[in-house]
């Protein structure tokens, strides 16, 4: 399994979603969401980008948590992306801190 499938899986899994609800809400076709949101998955075909995107609205991550290799950076997108602007702000500034404390 591709780390894209990897992730598209596990945000599903995590929304409670069927492959074939969650291609259909992200727009594919009904005849075909179930088995291209299973070969998604599997690693056997790649999304397009912008469909990576409509995926990534539907299960409400980044786009970018779909491509993160290592569990961690992949949870810390999760919990990126869940914060207002002002926690954003708030968390750059507390990690310039730990960065570059002396």
């Amino acid at each position: 399994m591709s780390v894209l499938g990897k992730r598209i899986k596990q945000a599903r899994v995590q929304m409670g979603l069927s492959q074939e609800r969650l291609g259909l809400d992200a727009g594919l076709d009904e005849m075909s969401a179930s088995t291209r949101m299973n070969r998604y998955e599997l690693g056997k075909r790649v999304p397009a980008p912008d469909f990576v995107e409509r995926l990534s609205k539907v299960l409400n991550v980044p786009a970018a948590f779909f491509y993160a290799v290592e569990d961690d950076e992949a949870e810390l997108l999760i919990k990126f992306h869940k914060l207002d602007a002002l926690k954003r702000v708030e968390l750059m500034n507390r990690l310039d801190e730990l960065l570059y404390a002396k």
